[in-house]
């Protein structure tokens, strides 16, 4: 019985990892990891894949035309900055998908595939500073993996199987089954309040060190809540807490974005590393 709990205690210490250095907003949680980055990133790519052939079929995937130019110039500035809390984001295949559809919602699977809806844009009037807060926060997610954390913790409870992540060096038809599995986990079930905070910091940095104001994330915060009041929260809402708490602790965090903010908006506007490629 010590035998197996000194196990235990041995495969915890080795499955702790921080994914990502702290930056300015200093997150330094060790987080528990038994999935491998690889395998999640392959499974994600195919999700993120079978989602854009799916758009496509029924002709709301949008690839052209002035709200996506928006999105992509967005990201392009966004993108340079992850190398300041992760040094391998030089070598991830960034993409952009843009769905025409009234869902407010956006995200950012493991990997860095940038997924936005079209509802989200037009019906908060977002402004670019505003679109730069929510893809930082998606693109935060990404970067801290708390997919891929979610999955590990799901795994150690036996919620789910080695089987489903086997199936990320099967042929991409097998994968895809397992890859909608995963990506409920990933991308569908809502994050923790602590996840969630992480990710609210560390796109606030993003955002700032990209020369858009930090503070448009208390703003679209306060339009999300004023369309949705009275109505059922949007799946945007349902997998990210908000409210008053929310709105106090991006206050909190200005001291230390704002700053950057301001160098960045003094400095010339440069695009190094990687960038968004155009989705066919």
């Amino acid at each position: 019985m010590r035998l197996f709990i000194s196990l235990i205690f041995i495969a915890c210490l080795t499955a702790c990892a921080n994914t990502t250095k702290p930056g300015a907003v200093g997150i330094n949680r060790s987080q528990f990891m038994v999935v491998s980055s690889a395998d999640v990133n392959k499974l994600s790519a195919i999700s993120f894949e079978e989602q854009n052939k799916k758009a496509k079929e029924k002709n709301i995937l949008i690839t052209t035309g002035p709200t996506y130019e928006r999105l992509k110039q967005v990201a392009n500035r966004l993108i340079p900055q992850t190398t300041v809390f992760r040094d391998d984001t030089k070598g991830w295949e960034w993409q952009l998908s843009l769905i025409q559809s009234n869902t407010l919602n956006a995200s950012c699977a493991p990997g860095g595939k940038i997924t936005f809806y079209t509802g989200i844009i037009d019906q908060l009037n977002l402004t670019d500073d505003e679109i730069a807060a929510i893809m930082g926060h998606e693109m935060a997610h990404a970067l801290r993996e708390h997919g891929r954390e979610r999955l590990s913790e799901a795994l150690a409870q036996n919620a789910v199987t080695n089987v489903a992540l086997a199936a990320a060096g099967a042929n991409y038809a097998s994968g895809i089954n397992a890859a909608n599995q995963v990506a409920q986990y990933v991308l569908v079930l809502p994050n923790s309040r602590q996840n969630e905070s992480e990710a609210d910091a560390i796109g606030l940095e993003l955002a700032a060190r990209a020369g858009y104001n930090p503070r448009a994330a208390i703003t679209v915060w306060q339009k999300m809540l004023k369309a949705t009041q009275g109505k059922n929260p949007p799946e945007f809402l349902s997998t990210h807490p908000s409210g008053e708490t929310r709105i106090e602790q991006l206050n909190a965090l200005m001291p230390a974005v704002e700053p950057l903010y301001l160098a960045a908006t003094k400095a010339p506007q440069s695009q190094p590393g990687k960038t968004i490629n155009k989705m066919n």
